[in-house]
């Protein structure tokens, strides 16, 4: 299979070890010491974890997160023993139009804790692992914004992101002068309506773990449709 993007421009290997000798919190000291795979690791022996948030908007810098829910996972297994789900007590007040969304109420998070005291547990979760997100502006941006309202200072991980990925086949799909004259457009490239053009079942939407797993089981089957066994991380991560 043809490589799907051009080589990161960031060498996230060498990446992690300057960000871990910079960190002065010493969570995130830890979460960049674990360090990540070679970009020339094999997909099959990668490990993944699915991460996905549930906000109170869509900006980072006055929205806040509301869940977050994780499942660690290669593209043979996923790990539902080990998966994670967090109600956190968000910065930003709860609206009515987000409550409708997600389902989370100010009673859920009456009693939650706050993002700070859960930090160690998620990064610990995190760390070692190739961050698998769908659309990652979300993920990256609201956890880096996160940890510089805690700590002071944000976070830079790699990603493997299934929206994107979907991206480019259905910009490949319907490339041509050819589609162009048959009106043939990109199909959505939302989670839901992605698994479905993989044979994948519907989930209720908006649920942290329930994304978070959905995106693991999609990544699965973009891997075996488009990938063979030769493929290696650095044909997949930015």
């Amino acid at each position: 299979m043809k490589k799907l993007f051009s080589a990161p421009s960031v060498q996230w290997q060498s990446k992690f070890k300057t960000l871990a000798g910079r960190a002065q919190d010493e969570r995130l000291q830890a979460f960049y010491a674990k360090g990540l795979p070679n970009s020339d690791t094999l997909l099959k022996d990668v490990s993944f974890v699915a991460l996905d948030f549930e906000t109170t908007g869509l900006n980072p810098e006055k929205d806040g997160i509301l869940s977050i829910g994780l499942v660690p996972f290669t593209t043979s297994r996923i790990r539902l023993n080990a998966a994670k789900h967090w109600t956190v007590r968000p910065k930003a007040i709860l609206e009515e139009e987000s409550v409708v969304i997600h389902g989370i109420t100010h009673n859920d998070i009456l009693d939650a804790p706050k993002f700070k005291d859960i930090l160690g547990d998620v990064l610990d979760s995190l760390a070692g692992h190739i961050i698998v997100v769908h659309y990652n502006p979300i993920e990256r941006g609201f956890f880096d914004d996160a940890l510089k309202g805690m700590i002071g200072e944000g976070i830079e991980f790699p990603v493997v992101d299934t929206m994107q990925i979907e991206s480019v086949y259905q910009k490949r799909a319907t490339a041509g002068v050819i589609n162009m004259l048959k009106g043939k457009q990109a199909d959505s490239v939302r989670l839901g309506q992605t698994r479905r053009r993989y044979g994948l079942p519907d989930y209720p939407p908006h649920h942290a773990l329930t994304d978070a797993v959905a995106t693991a089981e999609l990544l699965q089957a973009q891997l075996a449709y488009h990938y063979d066994e030769k493929a290696v991380l650095n044909d997949i991560w930015i």
